[in-house]
């Protein structure tokens, strides 16, 4: 399940990421209003938890233009407010649920569990592809015109994270928050090895599908020409 995360205030930002993660999600955070209309823009998520008090956009102004946008992504806001009318003004404009802060790990983790269980409009989806491949997230396999090979956890996040970037950038930096635990020992090293082994497993199953890198930027998906 992916979420995305809009919270300006750095050290709530930080803990919330690292116990969505500890609990197996996959996690954008956003600090401001309109880093997080960049973020809906360019990728899908399943959950948005969403912050009223942001700077640049605030967080009323963000659901408005997500649903505005069509976007039927469920979004659970953070307030401070806790005035009868400003949770009816949320819910009025698209909000799936709230939670007033300060809030405990617990409901929010319950809150998330709860929508999650509602047809999201991208989780119902066990298979996402790309170019000739296509990764079954359930089973770890990746499949390519009729062959499969078998992905370790590792290998599976990152294709996953390359695939949702559509072709995009991926920095060493992203991937190694998305998959590697904070305590973890981690360098630009580990990505490289993992890379490889994809690398490999891709050839292996006569994918045209190829793992580029950009020195110092990151990597991306790309299909060989014939």
């Amino acid at each position: 399940m992916k979420i995305l995360l809009v919270e300006d205030t750095a050290q709530l930002n930080k803990a919330l990421t690292t116990l969505l993660k500890r609990n197996s999600y996959t996690v954008d955070s956003a600090f401001d209003g309109e880093e997080a209309l960049l973020y809906v823009k360019d990728y899908k998520y399943d959950l948005i938890i969403l912050d009223i008090m942001l700077p640049k956009i605030d967080g009323l102004e963000v659901l408005r233009n997500i649903r505005r946008s069509k976007i039927p992504t469920p979004v659970i806001l953070l307030t401070a407010k806790s005035s009868v009318e400003d949770r009816v003004l949320g819910l009025d404009l698209g909000a799936d649920d709230y939670l007033p802060k300060p809030f405990s790990s617990e409901e929010l983790l319950a809150r998330v569990r709860a929508l999650s269980r509602r047809n999201s409009p991208y989780q119902d989806k066990t298979e996402i592809s790309f170019g000739d491949i296509v990764i079954n997230e359930n089973t770890s396999m990746c499949k390519c015109n009729g062959k499969e090979v078998a992905l370790s956890h590792k290998e599976l996040q990152i294709l996953i994270i390359l695939v949702n970037a559509a072709g995009k950038m991926v920095s060493q930096d992203t991937l190694i928050s998305q998959v590697w635990d904070e305590e973890a020992y981690s360098t630009s090293e580990n990505v490289w090895v993992f890379i490889s082994f994809l690398r490999k497993k891709l050839d292996q199953i006569g994918s045209k599908c190829v793992i580029k890198s950009r020195r110092f930027q990151g990597y991306y998906l790309e299909m060989k020409n014939d």
